[in-house]
């Protein structure tokens, strides 16, 4: 069952949509109403930006708690998902937070977004309610000595490690090296901390390039024409990039209208580039691009009956376009719902003694077992180079899990077909 306590509904989601994915799960709540207990099961808290500049992110995340409770039903396990939309604004993750807890969620899943995951992380501490994170990167989310927090994903040194490893291999693979780079990264909590762990990662790598600039943006910005003349004027070979959606599509356009031709765009670990609003504005223009990030594995069962899933839920919309975004959130509702089912008990300290044993070998993300350290931090996810090709986000390396090979360079603007 999926309820929401948001004041509207984001527009991405249509009506039909909404309530297929809601009736699916059992019953539908109206907007607005608050949460109703359920008489047994676990009910978990879902905080994503599903309004404001992230809009698109959190509505894409939004689709896993759509699908879920059916799939989670399947596996034994009820559950009732309480969503709450914080509108791209950290403050008001922490009000959405709170009201949610109090409308009687056990468990808490969230946020997308480092600055709002930091302000849930506070008000779950504070109540001693779990929290477990689908996506939100910042390395001091689990380095402040919190008891309740738990993260499924990768933190900001562990992507741009795993992401500037691949790099290397990308160049071995196309026998293809540039000689200079330029880094360009939003200045928020995500893309500091991403900027951050660039710079101590880059010396230890030793790569062939030499970082010749390091430019930092507004990620509310509608105009990056200043940041990539400034970036084309160092004449850098390769562009490294920090983005989400949003800023990738201006990144993208103005590297077309300023005729700035870099042997490629590419991200050491960030969304934006393999998102569907990026294919679907930019066209031809959108392919090439490369995105170091985790991924999921085709070959997993589970990924299986996700996709198939979201292909009943969803019939209009290519998996692949969604598939991080859907599979880390389904994986965290998946780790509360395993936690519950082995605790026998939705009772918040059963539920924190269940998830400091989870050891869940059949996942959907490239890796190990999802199990987590001292700190709440899963480190067995690993990431893959995933580049554009006719608007379809294609693994390209490790070869192991290569559908096609990379290209690089990239064509011209104008070779385009």
């Amino acid at each position: 069952m999926t309820r929401s306590s948001d004041r509207r509904r984001p527009r991405a989601l249509s009506r039909r949509q909404f309530a297929t994915g809601a009736l699916a799960a059992g019953t539908l709540a109206g907007l607005g109403a608050p949460a109703i207990a359920q008489a047994a099961g676990l009910r978990i808290g879902l905080v994503l930006p599903r309004t404001g500049y992230l809009a698109q992110a959190g509505q894409s995340c939004f689709r896993a708690a759509e699908i879920a409770p059916a799939l989670l039903g399947e596996a034994g396990v009820k559950v009732e998902i309480l969503s709450a939309d914080f509108e791209s604004n950290v403050e008001l993750a922490r009000a959405r937070t709170e009201k949610l807890i109090n409308d009687g969620a056990q468990i808490m899943v969230g946020c997308f977004d480092s600055g709002g995951t930091s302000a849930m992380a506070q008000v779950c501490e504070q109540h001693g309610i779990p929290l477990v994170i689908n996506i939100g990167s910042a390395p001091q989310i689990t380095e402040q000595g919190y008891k309740t927090v738990f993260r499924n994903f990768p933190t900001s040194p562990q992507l741009a490690r795993n992401g500037l490893a691949l790099l290397k291999d990308l160049f071995a693979a196309t026998n293809t090296a540039p000689k200079t780079a330029v880094f360009m990264h939003a200045n928020d909590t995500f893309g500091q901390s991403a900027r951050a762990a660039f710079d101590q990662l880059v010396p230890q790598l030793a790569f062939p390039f030499e970082v010749l600039d390091r430019i930092s943006y507004d990620p509310r910005a509608q105009d990056l024409s200043v940041e990539i003349a400034k970036a084309k004027a160092t004449k850098a070979e390769l562009l490294l990039v920090t983005t989400r959606a949003a800023d990738a599509i201006l990144t993208v356009r103005e590297l077309v209208k300023q005729r700035y031709e870099p042997m490629g765009v590419v991200s050491p670990g960030s969304p934006g580039m393999y998102d569907e609003q990026f294919y679907k504005t930019l066209g031809k223009y959108a392919d090439y691009c490369i995105t170091n990030v985790p991924w999921y594995d085709p070959k997993s069962a589970l990924t299986g009956r996700v996709a198939a899933a979201f292909k009943k839920q969803f019939p209009s919309d290519p998996f692949e376009a969604h598939a991080f975004n859907v599979g880390f959130t389904y994986e965290a509702l998946l780790v509360a719902a395993m936690a519950y089912k082995r605790a026998g008990s939705a009772d918040p300290k059963a539920l924190l003694a269940a998830l400091r044993q989870t050891d869940i070998a059949e996942h959907m993300m490239i890796g190990g077992p999802i199990g987590f350290d001292e700190k709440g931090q899963n480190n067995r996810i690993a990431s893959a180079a995933v580049q554009n090709r006719e608007r379809r986000p294609t693994v390209v390396l490790p070869k192991a899990a290569a559908e096609q090979a990379p290209v690089f360079p990239m064509p011209g603007w104008a070779q385009r077909s």
